[in-house]
């Protein structure tokens, strides 16, 4: 599994950023997916999930500004990004993982290919 995001950069706080993950999966509908990312200093984190089936599930601090969704066709991950406020800025990464119960479990980090760099200024 090869995983390549991108769509990061720097925008102003209550700016909008899109993010899409490329996928190199020969199955990539049967895949549960997801967006983590990490600041410096901070644990990651999940940000959004979705499932095959596409049921999504968001962290607290994003829900009802991000959009997480998929285009199987494509074999592509999206992460719509609104609102975006200062503690937003990360580095997000797309992954692959089980989405069981509503609860999604990522694959081990060093299976998630090099992230993208979002930074949100005030």
């Amino acid at each position: 599994v090869q995983l390549q995001a991108s769509g990061g950069g720097l925008v102003q706080a209550g700016g909008s950023l899109r993010l899409s993950c490329a996928a190199s999966i020969s199955t990539f509908s049967s895949y549960d997916l997801g967006w983590s990312r990490q600041a410096p200093g901070k644990p990651r984190e999940l940000v959004a999930a979705i499932s095959s089936g596409g049921s999504t599930k968001y962290a607290d601090s994003v829900k009802g500004r991000f959009t997480i969704s998929r285009d199987d066709a494509k074999d592509t991950v999206y992460l719509q990004m609104n609102s975006l406020k200062p503690e937003d800025t990360a580095v997000y990464y797309c992954n692959t993982g089980t989405y069981y119960s509503g609860s999604y479990f990522p694959s081990s980090f060093d299976s998630w290919g090099q992230g993208t760099q979002v930074t949100v200024s005030s």
